[in-house]
């Protein structure tokens, strides 16, 4: 079978979560792609968990990890880009859960010259952890009213997962928002990812998503928003890795990659 795109998730001590993600994409109405999980370090349990849900992962699925040595996400994607045998590359996170039709939609999007940038619906921690393989199953876990029973307060960020077709393109098409590279929910191809050399290593939390976009923008690729048609769950979780100091640095970095039209960093796929 021809592999049309390698999903990449990312993932760090969190194989509760990774699980529930992991049965959203067995449970895809597609199954011409493979999982690579990009592990940042993770304990031994992450790894025990994916050998026991390989056995029922109806597509391949890579385990590339590297040693904690603190927030590193940026070269485990590095690793994992060069890990991947298709052309088309969607980026995610191992607490974002996908509709049956992600895949379809995310593949249905893809254009050269594009990249693709989505959204999700965040979820409180009561809610996330009631979500069962079952629920993903049964698609529970995307109904607002099933939602609303189990621990979401209404919301207007509802429409991300309950749009529909048509006016999900039309929600796309007129988004007021700013249309960036959103590493829980976007995709590139691999020929472009590489052409910018990556990730920049440097990088910590905040904003490394972005700054990678901006050189996908600067060699002339263009963003295409799905937020209202790629459709996630997102799990809560606690974000003690958050620092304010290096997130400052980071968009310090990314306004000088936007001012100077930086189109590769010395800092990414290359070093490996």
């Amino acid at each position: 079978m021809t592999l049309v795109a390698s999903v990449i998730i990312s993932t760090y001590n969190s194989p509760d979560w990774l699980e529930k993600v992991l049965h959203g994409y067995f449970n895809q109405n597609r199954r011409d792609f493979e999982i690579i999980i990009a592990d940042d370090g993770s304990k031994e349990d992450t790894r025990e968990r994916l050998d026991s849900l390989r056995d029922i992962s109806p597509v391949p699925i890579t385990h590339v990890w590297q040693r904690d040595d603190g927030f590193r996400k940026c070269r485990i994607l590095n690793k994992s880009v060069l890990r991947a045998n298709s052309d088309y590359l969607i980026f995610t996170d191992g607490d974002c859960i996908p509709r049956h039709d992600f895949i379809d939609t995310q593949m249905r999007a893809a254009e050269p010259g594009y990249f693709v940038s989505g959204g999700s619906l965040l979820l409180p921690m009561s809610t996330s952890k009631l979500i069962t393989p079952d629920d993903i199953r049964e698609q529970r876990c995307f109904d607002k009213q099933w939602l609303y029973a189990n621990g979401l307060k209404p919301t207007r960020k509802i429409l991300r997962i309950t749009a529909g077709p048509k006016l999900g393109a039309i929600l796309n098409r007129f988004s007021p928002a700013n249309c960036n590279f959103k590493g829980s929910n976007a995709a590139a191809w691999k020929a472009d990812v590489l052409k910018v050399n990556g990730f920049d290593e440097r990088m910590a939390y905040g904003g490394e998503d972005r700054e990678f976009g901006v050189r996908l923008n600067n060699i002339g690729i263009k963003a295409r928003d799905v937020k209202y048609s790629a459709v996630l769950v997102h799990l809560d979780h606690a974000k003690g890795y958050r620092d304010p100091a290096l997130m400052a640095s980071n968009k310090a970095l990314r306004k000088r990659v936007e001012r100077e039209r930086i189109t590769r960093t010395e800092h990414g796929i290359e070093q490996l």
